[in-house]
């Protein structure tokens, strides 16, 4: 295994660490407080190339791989967790499931204005009353002919109201469960089509989160994403990567504690010398780092296996699952190393420890995580 990164990889973790110390350091606590989605540095994002990175370069993306958005979520998560959720969340749903299953229309359609962040895109499946269990989905999608009516809701979705693309899970055979289910492309300002803002979150507070509403949603069968009856199985693909991209946000966000613990460590005095030279605060930074170190290549395994053309659902399970209880590990250490300051707002430890807590549950739980892993020991 080359644990080097590729030069390309390298000039593009360089740009946004640059783009990052300017742009997002100074303001991610502010956006946090007012929970304010930072739309224009988002376009700016997509204008350095951070939104397409999967998309091929004939739509417009940088034609870069798996790894290249493990680094680049990384990069931004060091500095905010909520910018690097959209970072993630859009690269890796929304716009991978129309890149990958999409017909050769759609592709033409969306991509280059998915890749270049003029459109944001946004994934639905997570419903009020199920979550991982897809087969207790409600939406539902009945055919008219050319038509398709959909109805039902869909909750938590990322870019739910500052989306323009949204892919939308449905049922169309309700009999066949998971094997019923179909993927759909919407547009927002569809008649019937709406938006309900979710504020209060814990963590992620600058993130778009929205409840979607389906009242009689018509969509041409050319807005169909993949075969019918497909969804759910393209979904599973889809959700692998994103595994992939949520464990390199806790990689970033465990980064991002352990560097201020040790900045802090370094200046705070408490009996004559600084806090560092303590043994106690050493062996929590020693541990941060031994983990953190460890989650980054959990991921970067994942990755390159994608990348390689491999099976790695288990190795994503595996990177996203470390990688994220690793993360929740560190920013609460972080959280202790700071003492009093650690639960204020003064220092960004605390808003560390409340992003990493979503890294547990988005994208699959850390017990359907387990799951998988465990399936996986028995078949072998």
């Amino acid at each position: 295994m080359d644990f080097e990164l590729p030069e390309s990889h390298r000039a593009l973790q360089a740009s946004l660490r640059a783009f990052c110390e300017e742009k997002v350091k100074p303001r991610a606590r502010q956006w946090d407080h007012e929970e304010k989605f930072p739309m224009e540095v988002v376009r700016e994002l997509g204008q350095l190339g951070a939104l397409g990175i999967l998309v091929a370069e004939e739509y417009g993306g940088a034609g870069m791989d798996a790894l290249a958005v493990a680094v680049a979520v990384e990069e931004v998560a060091r500095y905010d967790g909520s910018l690097a959720l959209t970072v993630a969340s859009h690269n890796g749903l929304g716009t991978s499931h129309v890149r990958v299953f999409g017909t050769a229309e759609q592709k033409q359609k969306y991509l280059p204005k998915l890749a270049t962040g003029e459109w944001l895109g946004a994934w639905a499946l997570t419903e009020p009353s199920s979550g991982s269990d897809a087969a207790a989905m409600k939406t539902t999608a009945v055919r008219r002919g050319d038509t398709w009516v959909l109805n039902g809701a869909k909750m938590f979705i990322t870019q739910g109201t500052v989306g323009d693309v949204f892919v939308v899970l449905a049922l169309t055979e309700r009999e066949k469960k998971q094997r019923g289910i179909t993927a759909f492309i919407l547009e927002k300002g569809l008649k019937g089509f709406s938006q309900k803002p979710i504020h209060g979150k814990l963590g992620m507070r600058s993130s778009d989160t929205a409840e979607l509403v389906l009242e009689n949603v018509e969509v041409p069968d050319s807005q169909r994403l993949g075969e019918v009856g497909g969804g759910f199985i393209d979904t599973l693909k889809i959700l692998d990567r994103g595994r992939i991209t949520i464990g390199a946000l806790a990689v970033g966000l465990g980064r991002g504690a352990l560097e201020e613990s040790a900045r802090y460590a370094k200046d705070r005095q408490a009996f004559g010398q600084p806090i560092g030279e303590f043994q106690a605060i050493r062996w929590m930074l020693a541990d941060m780092r031994l983990e953190n170190d460890a989650s980054r290549l959990l991921v970067h395994r994942a990755a390159r296996a994608a990348d390689s053309g491999l099976a790695y659902g288990k190795e994503a399970s595996m990177a996203k699952l470390f990688a994220s209880e690793a993360a929740m590990r560190a920013c609460n250490k972080a959280v202790q190393i700071h003492g009093g300051y650690g639960y204020t707002r003064e220092f960004p430890v605390e808003r560390y420890l409340r992003d990493a807590k979503l890294c547990e549950i988005g994208e699959g739980t850390s017990e359907v995580q387990r799951m998988i892993i465990a399936r996986e020991i028995f078949r072998a």
